[in-house]
């Protein structure tokens, strides 16, 4: 039987604090969540088994957030920006993600992505995507960004008529407490 590591979130957060001092900050920090989630269960045991939609800080400055988020079953969040770079791991679940682009006559649907126990992806500072968890189970991941993702203004879409709407820290709060109470009330 092979010996798991233990994840340890306060040394993951000094350790993605160190690596974004490198020259490539943002390589540096996903070689770092890379490694983390070499072993998902680990991570996993670490933050604990997901019960509701949240958002657990690790670490929030001017600089870099790290949140371990977690979807309810069949939670989708609307295409949305970040406006700084992102890296998503995945600890246990799935995540679906609809990847958009900008365009004159609107926004667009460009491509999609499916991201399993263990896989990172990587956005940058213009991406626009809306996430969703297919499974009947929660879904964890490590999320990570180039800058204070809660005072950041940023944008979503509505998902009928694709208008562009503000977001920030407190709209996506609203939407996960909306989640919780989908979830708690056993709606689909």
């Amino acid at each position: 039987m092979a010996h798991r590591l233990k994840f340890d979130r306060d040394q993951f957060a000094a350790d993605c604090a160190a690596a974004l001092r490198e020259t490539d900050g943002m390589l540096a920090v996903r070689e770092v969540l890379t490694r983390a989630l070499n072993d998902p269960g680990a991570v996993l045991a670490g933050l604990g088994e997901p019960t509701q939609a949240a958002m657990d800080v690790l670490l929030r400055s001017d600089t870099l957030t790290i949140f371990a988020a977690t979807w309810t079953p069949r939670m989708s969040l609307r295409p949305h920006d970040h406006n700084m770079w992102a890296l998503i791991g995945i600890y246990t679940g799935r995540e679906d993600n609809i990847l958009w682009r900008e365009t004159k006559g609107g926004l667009e649907a460009r491509g999609a992505n499916c991201l399993f126990e263990g896989d990172v992806a990587t956005l940058g500072k213009d991406a626009v995507h809306s996430v969703t968890n297919p499974l009947t189970r929660f879904t964890g991941g490590l999320h990570i960004y180039g800058g204070d993702f809660f005072a950041t203004e940023r944008h979503q879409w509505d998902p009928e008529t694709l208008e562009q709407q503000p977001s920030n820290g407190e709209v996506i709060r609203a939407i996960f407490a909306e989640e919780n109470a989908r979830y708690q009330s056993g709606l689909p």
